[in-house]
């Protein structure tokens, strides 16, 4: 007895420590916010510090997409347009190249109550939902086991909502090679049977346990990189905007751009309008896209997050080119409507700008000035409680 009440104390007082050693990151994590909330890079996308930090901050708005968040660099980029919050907040961008909707929900589903009540906005690409294979290269170059662990082990969903996500998370069992605990975990709540559930309540404060180490690793990288790589905070002034002249100066087509989309490969008028409309809509509802975006919503329902949906639109003149005519492309846009109204969300999807070569760059799914221009405005809009505009 005498050695098991000492045993007590002492992991008493070594979890007293720990504790309040890791507040001393999370402290420096919310006071640095201003320097942060701008900035994209590895330790933010990759773990859940900086994320919870700028979730909890009053004045930054999160922003969660994909390679369009970081090229072309350019000022009228979110990020960099709202950097000196000159309407009353800054935008906190997260998210890299190949960035996934199964990505993005792991992350909304690991920060959990974090986001309880709190505006954030998603940046959709049409591209996810137009491939009915898609590879697995990008999930895997963006794969957090933070996350996925936190989502798992976390409390925040619920066994109906974890076992789905968990399915489709195991459709790329790769990831999980390295994370055998976790990996163990997920195949329990996929299966769906009341015994395995009942192995997973058994292994949940293991799981509880490994998550927790990870977010002690995971401050304490925030806490290198606020000592060795944080950039100054940036003065922040209030101003009014003229939206309609900032999107006017942010211009049309270059001529470069412009003539891209004419040089397509089919740009002679050989593909008849219209001659592949039929494929495009087989691929574009096959595509598991739609599954991810309804998981997505699902997870933002169950944290009661408050989402702003941005699509961005499809490239229309391109598409043009290649026969596929406008109205099989507004399936997209009124299939993605319906997704958002299931869950009476904020939606956007700039479909009027279909036919606009100057909103996206080189008809990807980057966003040039233009582009970024009307995106910072509804993005205004939505934190200051507007009805965004198109």
């Amino acid at each position: 007895m005498p050695h098991l009440f000492s045993g007590l104390i002492a992991s008493g007082l070594a979890a007293a420590v720990l504790f309040g050693v890791g507040m001393v990151p999370v402290h420096l994590e919310h006071t640095t916010i201003l320097s942060t909330a701008p900035e994209l890079f590895s330790l933010k996308n990759q773990g859940l510090a900086f994320q919870r930090a700028a979730a909890h901050a009053p004045h930054v708005l999160p922003l969660y997409g994909s390679s369009e968040l970081i090229f072309p660099p350019i000022p009228e980029k979110a990020s960099n347009f709202f950097r000196t919050a000159p309407t009353g907040f800054q935008v906190s961008p997260v998210g890299h190249g190949g960035t996934t909707l199964l990505i993005i929900l792991q992350k909304v589903g690991a920060l959990g109550s974090d986001l309880r009540g709190r505006k954030l906005a998603i940046s959709l690409s049409p591209g996810w939902f137009l491939v009915p294979h898609p590879g697995w290269d990008s999930y895997k170059g963006n794969f957090s086991a933070m996350a996925a662990s936190e989502m798992a082990f976390g409390t925040a969903l619920d066994f109906d909502l974890k076992r789905d996500i968990a399915s489709r998370m195991l459709e790329c069992p790769s990831t999980l090679g390295k994370i055998p605990l976790l990996e163990f975990a997920l195949r329990r709540l996929a299966s769906g049977r009341w015994l395995d559930r009942v192995v997973f309540c058994a292994l949940w404060p293991i799981g509880k346990a490994q998550t927790a180490l990870l977010e002690l690793q995971d401050h304490f990288a925030a806490l290198d990189y606020i000592r060795h790589e944080i950039k100054p905070a940036p003065w922040c002034h209030s101003e009014i905007l003229d939206w309609p002249k900032l999107i006017s100066k942010a211009g049309g087509p270059t001529t470069t751009d412009a003539d891209k989309i004419k040089k397509g490969s089919n740009s002679d008028g050989q593909i008849a309008p219209g001659r592949f409309d039929v494929g495009f809509r087989v691929h574009m509802n096959a595509a598991p896209g739609w599954m991810d975006l309804k998981l997505l919503l699902r997870t933002l329902a169950r944290v009661h997050a408050r989402p702003l949906l941005l699509s961005m639109p499809m490239a229309g003149q391109f598409y043009d080119q290649e026969g596929i005519s406008r109205p099989a492309r507004e399936g997209y846009y009124k299939k993605l409507r319906a997704f958002a109204q299931r869950y009476n969300f904020a939606l956007i999807e700039f479909k009027e700008h279909d036919e606009d070569s100057a909103f996206l760059y080189e008809h990807k799914s980057h966003l040039t000035a233009k582009g970024w221009m009307f995106y910072n405005r509804a993005l205004d809009d939505f934190f200051h409680r507007r009805i965004p505009r198109t």
